[in-house]
């Protein structure tokens, strides 16, 4: 067993024969983050089709802001005045608010990249924006999230090298910049690693941010441009060889991934933290994750099923309805139908981090990752 203690993260690596996988703890102002973890996505100060009181009940450690959307409505000052997002959106545990680069570098044929910034179209009303580094940080200074994440160039998967290093430096400098905007006292900052799939660019990249470091240390460190299009073998490769050269005494953060295979392997390869609108967006197309598989309730197999969505599950949703009751509602284009499978795909998915954590913690994780492997392999459960 090793432990590594700073005043950011604690670590506490278990289970023999777990590898990079590890447990870990750090404080914010609004409670304490134990890992693995995976966020949900909260994009406009909600995650979809859900109260705060049953978020609440399904115990993330975390959820996610973004600050793109924020900033263009309700705007970031309108939410400064109304006390901030926790108390806007009526969730008092911590939130980590994106800097909106993924969102912006996505409106490809609305924006005009420059060294100073990103200016482009509003996608509500077409009126002219401006993003820089210091911008997204005002941004989320005003929201008062308690993780910040400096504003990067998110390339596509697929980009050719010369431009990759090139977008990457800019990255560099960007993370200079911001570094240098003033946060409030109870918030942080990562620094976000770009790179493609190629392991010698991720290192450069990596060096350059830990030169700004050694000066002002960075909260955590996240891998984005990742599942942004490449071959999912090619990420899995990047994983399993760049993920333990992150700082071990820090949060590492794997963005943008959540599908229960990801999380299982980047928990393998020492990942802290993960979002993803993978299983809100799934719940409303009906598609419902499950310890023994993805269960489609659109299938007429469900309508007369008196079985919960899943028997390993206790949620709201599987406590107390059957499949063939929201088979039904999913049918019948019921709102309810949202909630209640947004419950339990959020359920399931940050009770798998939970339970990854647990098993870790208790010197049984790699038993516990060959038994969940095992019954994803069902076909339909």
């Amino acid at each position: 067993m090793s432990s590594i203690t700073t005043r950011l993260f604690a670590v506490r690596n278990e289970s023999p024969g777990a590898g990079p996988a590890r447990a870990g703890r750090f404080a914010t102002a609004h409670g304490e983050v134990l890992t693995p973890a995976f966020m949900p996505v909260g994009t406009q100060g909600t995650v979809k089709g859900i109260t705060p009181e049953q978020l609440r009940e399904i115990g993330p450690q975390v959820i996610l802001g973004n600050t793109y959307h924020l900033g263009l409505r309700p705007g970031d000052g309108l939410v400064a005045r109304l006390g901030g997002l926790h108390r806007f959106m009526g969730w008092d545990g911590p939130i980590l608010t994106d800097s909106g680069g993924f969102q912006v570098f996505s409106l490809a044929s609305l924006r005009k990249m420059t060294e100073e910034g990103v200016t482009f179209q509003s996608h509500v009303d077409g009126s002219p924006q401006f993003l820089s580094p210091e911008r997204s940080l005002e941004i989320q200074r005003n929201l008062g999230s308690d993780i910040c994440m400096a504003l990067d160039e998110c390339p596509p998967g697929r980009l050719e090298r010369p431009k990759l290093e090139e977008s990457m430096a800019r990255t560099t400098r960007w993370l200079a910049r911001s570094r240098a905007v003033p946060l409030r006292t109870h918030q942080g900052l990562f620094a976000i690693n770009q790179g493609g799939t190629h392991l010698d660019l991720r290192r450069r990249h990596l060096a350059e941010a830990l030169e700004l470091d050694a000066k002002t240390p960075f909260q955590g460190f996240a891998v984005g441009g990742l599942s942004v299009g490449e071959p999912k073998e090619a990420m899995n490769a990047v994983l399993a060889e760049f993920v333990r050269e992150l700082p071990a005494e820090r949060p590492r953060y794997l963005m943008g991934v959540g599908t229960p295979e990801d999380l299982l392997f980047g928990i393998e390869q020492g990942v802290d933290l993960f979002d993803c609108v993978l299983p809100s967006r799934e719940a409303r197309h009906g598609r419902i994750l499950t310890s023994r598989g993805k269960l489609n309730l659109k299938n007429a197999r469900h309508r007369e099923a008196d079985l919960p969505l899943d028997p390993d599950c206790g949620c709201y949703t599987c406590r107390t309805f059957s499949r063939a009751y929201l088979h039904h509602l999913f049918r019948c284009g019921e709102l309810l139908a949202f909630t209640l499978n947004t419950i339990h795909n959020l359920s399931y998915t940050v009770g798998l981090t939970r339970a990854a954590r647990q098993a870790l913690l208790e010197d049984r994780f790699p038993a516990f990752a060959q038994t969940a492997r095992a019954g994803w392999m069902t076909e339909e459960p």
